[in-house]
């Protein structure tokens, strides 16, 4: 058992260090060229080719033909989740450091509560309130308020809608969780999410010999192509793969507190490749907003006295689970 536990340890661990890696490298091939959205069209639909024979071998075309009935919700899973999250997730990167746009986007699990408490008019732990105050206070310094938010309106609008679709990405996972197969899930949004962003991206028009030209990462350079492939294959694929090996190992609080990891590694990994450094207000505010979307998760999700609850998938829970898995 120990064993297990160490090895999904492991696996959150890589998980969140493969999707980190996912804005400095595309924020890469943006700089060379491609337009954010020919980026994540270039990601998903590279995850979506992997992915859809990777089900139809695993689960057989069975588990495909049975997700049928779900469609509706895997529409909505692949035009929210996949294609306008990663879409203004890498437009947001590339108009701000990156580690300023996944802090943006990591204020999601903040408003999953704010929509329980406001909208659900469900009753939230205090503890967790806290936790959704710490974070606003950490955004505050991320944004630095007090200087007028001198970063880019457009970045940061897409930062924030980012985040406001993940939020959206764990309410509908909620909404599946028990009735679709993880793995047929995220191909079947891959799949949406790329049919919808061929309209928006235009890839007819995408500029294929950056993929060919050895790209600026920083200081170094790298074939435009190798830069795709990790995005499509260590990013995407392996990093949902592991993700949702770890949470089959691990509970879903202690599995979706690990994914936290992803903020702080695409934050070293854009200092690293690209350069970026955020302030120390900055970083003292990105260490509060996770800080505090942890304490507010970790709180909504503990078990609670005997109290009459409504039957169904506890969304916090759900939405450790997701974000653990990708």
């Amino acid at each position: 058992m120990a064993g297990g536990k160490a090895w999904g340890l492991t696996l959150a661990v890589l998980s969140s260090v493969c999707f980190g890696a996912s804005g400095p490298f595309g924020k890469a091939l943006i700089g060379a060229g491609l337009e954010p959205l020919q980026a994540v069209w270039v990601r998903v639909t590279g995850a979506a080719l992997v992915l859809v024979p990777l089900v139809a071998v695993v689960r057989g075309r069975a588990a495909l033909a049975g997700a049928r009935v779900h469609w509706p919700a895997l529409g909505a899973y692949g035009a929210v989740a996949v294609a306008a999250c990663q879409g203004l997730y890498f437009v947001a990167a590339s108009r701000l450091p990156v580690g300023v746009a996944i802090l943006l986007e990591f204020t999601g699990p903040v408003l999953v509560l704010v929509w329980i408490r406001l909208v659900r008019r469900t009753r939230v732990p205090r503890a967790a309130a806290v936790g959704v105050g710490l974070a606003m206070i950490g955004l505050a310094c991320v944004v630095e308020i007090w200087s007028g938010i001198g970063l880019d309106p457009i970045g940061l609008a897409a930062g924030l809608g980012a985040a406001a679709c993940q939020a959206a990405y764990f309410l509908l996972v909620e909404r599946m969780t028990g009735r679709v197969d993880p793995l047929v899930m995220t191909a079947a949004g891959m799949v949406v999410g790329s049919a919808l962003l061929t309209v928006a991206a235009a890839p007819w028009a995408l500029p294929w010999e950056v993929l060919a030209q050895r790209v600026a990462v920083g200081d170094h350079a790298a074939p435009g192509w190798t830069l795709a492939v990790w995005i499509v294959l260590v990013s995407t694929v392996l990093a949902y793969l592991t993700g949702v090996a770890a949470v089959q190992r691990l509970s879903a609080p202690v599995a979706g507190a690990i994914c936290y990891i992803e903020a702080v590694a695409a934050t070293v990994i854009a200092w690293a490749a690209l350069g970026e450094r955020l302030t120390v207000a900055q970083l003292l505010g990105g260490v509060t907003v996770l800080a505090g979307a942890f304490v507010a998760q970790r709180a909504a999700a503990a078990p609670r006295s005997p109290e009459p609850r409504a039957e169904g998938p506890d969304p916090v829970r759900a939405a450790a689970a997701a974000r653990a898995a990708g």
